[in-house]
Protein backbone atom coordinates (compact mmCIF):
# COMPACT_ATOMS: atom_id res chain seq x y z
CA UNK A 1 0.00 0.00 0.00
CA UNK A 2 1.28 3.45 -0.89
CA UNK A 3 1.00 5.94 2.00
CA UNK A 4 1.09 9.75 1.78
CA UNK A 5 2.98 11.53 4.58
CA UNK A 6 2.52 15.29 4.81
CA UNK A 7 3.58 18.22 6.97
CA UNK A 8 7.19 17.01 7.03
CA UNK A 9 9.94 19.14 8.48
CA UNK A 10 12.51 20.23 5.89
CA UNK A 11 15.19 18.12 7.59
CA UNK A 12 13.28 14.79 7.50
CA UNK A 13 15.08 12.23 5.33
CA UNK A 14 14.03 9.00 3.63
CA UNK A 15 15.78 7.16 6.46
CA UNK A 16 13.75 9.04 9.11
CA UNK A 17 10.53 7.92 7.42
CA UNK A 18 11.86 4.37 7.14
CA UNK A 19 12.59 4.19 10.88
CA UNK A 20 9.22 5.68 11.86
CA UNK A 21 7.21 3.29 9.69
CA UNK A 22 9.30 0.17 10.39
CA UNK A 23 7.84 0.15 13.90
CA UNK A 24 4.58 -1.01 12.28
CA UNK A 25 5.94 -3.57 9.80
CA UNK A 26 7.90 -4.11 6.60
CA UNK A 27 8.68 -1.02 4.52
CA UNK A 28 9.45 -1.48 0.82
CA UNK A 29 10.45 2.12 0.04
CA UNK A 30 10.38 5.68 1.36
CA UNK A 31 10.66 8.89 -0.62
CA UNK A 32 10.74 12.48 0.59
CA UNK A 33 9.76 14.68 -2.37
CA UNK A 34 12.37 17.35 -3.07
CA UNK A 35 12.19 20.57 -5.07
CA UNK A 36 14.14 19.77 -8.23
CA UNK A 37 15.66 23.25 -8.46
CA UNK A 38 16.62 23.93 -4.83
CA UNK A 39 17.02 20.40 -3.48
CA UNK A 40 14.93 21.32 -0.43
CA UNK A 41 12.13 19.08 0.83
CA UNK A 42 8.66 20.01 -0.40
CA UNK A 43 7.19 18.91 2.94
CA UNK A 44 5.67 15.59 1.93
CA UNK A 45 6.65 12.09 0.95
CA UNK A 46 5.48 8.55 0.31
CA UNK A 47 6.01 5.23 2.05
CA UNK A 48 5.31 1.86 0.43
CA UNK A 49 4.30 -1.00 2.75
CA UNK A 50 3.46 -4.40 1.20
CA UNK A 51 1.13 -5.67 3.97
CA UNK A 52 -2.16 -3.75 4.11
CA UNK A 53 -2.83 -4.48 7.80
CA UNK A 54 0.60 -3.11 8.76
CA UNK A 55 0.11 -0.07 6.53
CA UNK A 56 -3.28 0.71 8.14
CA UNK A 57 -1.72 0.32 11.60
CA UNK A 58 1.01 2.79 10.60
CA UNK A 59 -1.56 5.28 9.28
CA UNK A 60 -3.54 5.08 12.52
CA UNK A 61 -0.44 5.07 14.72
CA UNK A 62 1.52 7.89 13.10
CA UNK A 63 -1.27 10.29 12.10
CA UNK A 64 -0.84 13.42 14.24
CA UNK A 65 2.38 12.17 15.87
CA UNK A 66 5.40 14.46 15.82
CA UNK A 67 8.47 13.77 13.71
CA UNK A 68 11.26 16.32 14.10
CA UNK A 69 8.89 18.84 15.69
CA UNK A 70 5.94 18.67 13.27
CA UNK A 71 2.72 16.63 13.52
CA UNK A 72 2.42 14.22 10.59
CA UNK A 73 -0.49 13.98 8.18
CA UNK A 74 -0.70 10.31 7.17
CA UNK A 75 -3.22 8.78 4.76
CA UNK A 76 -3.59 6.34 1.90
CA UNK A 77 -2.00 7.90 -1.18
CA UNK A 78 -4.40 8.79 -3.97
CA UNK A 79 -3.54 7.93 -7.57
CA UNK A 80 -1.64 10.66 -9.37
CA UNK A 81 -3.68 12.86 -11.69
CA UNK A 82 -2.33 13.26 -15.19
Amino acid sequence: MNIYVGNLSRDVTDEDLQHAFEAFGQVTSTTVIMNKFTGVSRGFGFVEMPVEAEARAAIDGLGGKELKGRPLTVDVARPRRT
